[in-house]
């Protein structure tokens, strides 16, 4: 695929597409103005003997001259869309994020206007999936009470895992589907999204589990013959720990994939990709920006932890007051396997609200991600300012254009 030019990034030297901005030694041209007038002082440095201004006394400021009811041509401010003056052009932001290539800043700014101006359908999606998340993990582990002993996290976990993990596509792509309307500045209903996203549903299960069967082979493959020699009942130290390492050193490639292929979702929602060719679709998008994909992923993903871990303590702490005592009889018995129920539910309560503000919040960033690539690839700016209906993008949506595009994007 061909990389198209789009807008210049923040901070580079490139002129913007409209042309070079101009500078302190060749101030901008008026249209339709060959000279300047007779009366207009000289510019900067005129050589002897030009005429000069009728000045008495002290050369003025620069600034307003005395006889002129302005500064002089293209040093003044300029109408909107005439030239850029002094300033930085303004790029066109109907929604969330400005239709150019975003800065770390602007991406994390983007998800949180996201949440925050669409907090109806962002929160109340996230609500839902979390209340059964936690609903379902909470009422295994009471289930089972404890009687597998220290297997019992290892049941629960397998217990509500495919639920959560049906739930969490669900989530991701409605989201999407709410950040493609926010970045065009759309107002977006859970039923809108939900009508976008259906088609692509059972698509977007098969990718998330080929991409987690993806990553997790990886590892699997790297702690193979860890677990192969436990199992054989061998248990040397010294070559324990060197399959340990041996296993470790797959962890690295195992992220390095699972970046590759982060903007498979996006791209299978919003382009209607077939699960192949989104995967193939994201290697190209994240190819030669890996590091700076992965930089902000992470970073977003700490944050999320932190508010959530902010938002989650309190809850434990009462909970801990709360069954303390129960615990503590649990553990002088032996009972190792579980909490107490009044422990589980104040964590569960946690949980959810933790997710609720949580989960929105590293959605979007993945979206965002995506839009940012293909601007900064593919001058999606244009098509974007395009669907927008921007006048001085051409307005019209995605009507004028041609050929087939990306649902929303």
């Amino acid at each position: 695929m061909t990389d198209t030019p789009g807008w210049a990034s923040p901070g580079s030297s490139e002129p913007p597409r409209d042309g070079a901005r101009p500078t302190a030694d060749a101030p901008a041209a008026v249209p339709g103005q060959s000279a300047p007038p007779q009366d207009t002082p000289p510019a900067w440095g005129t050589a002897p003997g030009a005429p000069q201004p009728p000045y008495a006394g002290q050369q003025p400021a620069w600034g307003t001259q005395p006889g002129h009811g302005g500064p002089p041509p293209g040093w003044g401010p300029q109408p909107p869309g005439n030239g850029y003056g002094w300033g930085v052009p303004q790029s066109p932001k109907p929604g969330v994020i400005p239709l150019r290539p975003l800065g770390l800043g602007e991406i994390l700014d983007g998800a949180v206007s996201t949440v925050r101006k669409h907090w109806r359908v962002t929160l109340g999606l996230a609500l839902g999936v979390a209340v059964v998340q936690q609903g379902a993990s909470l009422g295994a582990q009471l289930a089972i009470r404890g009687d597998t002993g220290d297997l019992t996290p290892v049941l629960t976990a397998l217990i509500s895992l495919p639920l959560s993990m049906l739930l969490g596509v669900v989530a991701s792509a409605l989201l999407t589907m709410v950040v493609s309307r926010a970045v065009l500045g759309q107002a977006v209903s859970i039923g809108d999204a939900w009508r976008d996203a259906r088609p692509r549903l059972l698509q977007l299960v098969g990718l998330t589990l080929l991409t987690g069967l993806i990553a997790g082979g990886i590892l699997l493959l790297g702690f193979a013959p860890l677990i192969g020699y436990l199992a054989s009942g061998a248990e040397e130290p010294a070559i324990v720990g060197l399959l340990v390492v041996v296993g470790l050193l797959s962890l690295p490639v195992a992220v390095w994939i699972g970046i590759q292929l982060s903007l498979a979702a996006p791209a299978l929602m919003l382009e209607k990709q077939g699960v192949i060719t989104a995967l193939s679709r994201s290697r190209r998008l994240v190819r030669r920006s890996w590091w700076r994909i992965c930089g902000i992923t992470v970073l977003s993903q700490i944050i999320a932890a932190v508010v959530g871990g902010v938002i989650s303590t309190p809850f434990t702490v009462i909970g801990m007051a709360i069954g303390l005592d129960d615990f503590v009889a649990q553990v002088d018995s032996g009972q190792t396997g579980s909490m107490p129920a009044a422990m589980l539910v104040a964590m569960a309560i946690g949980g959810v609200l933790s997710s609720t503000v949580t989960l929105p919040f590293t959605a979007t960033i993945g979206v965002l991600l995506y839009v940012d690539q293909r601007i900064r690839r593919e001058a999606l700016d244009i098509e974007l300012a395009r669907a927008a209906g921007l006048p001085e993008q051409g307005g019209g949506g995605w009507g004028d254009q041609a050929g087939p595009a990306p649902a929303r994007l």
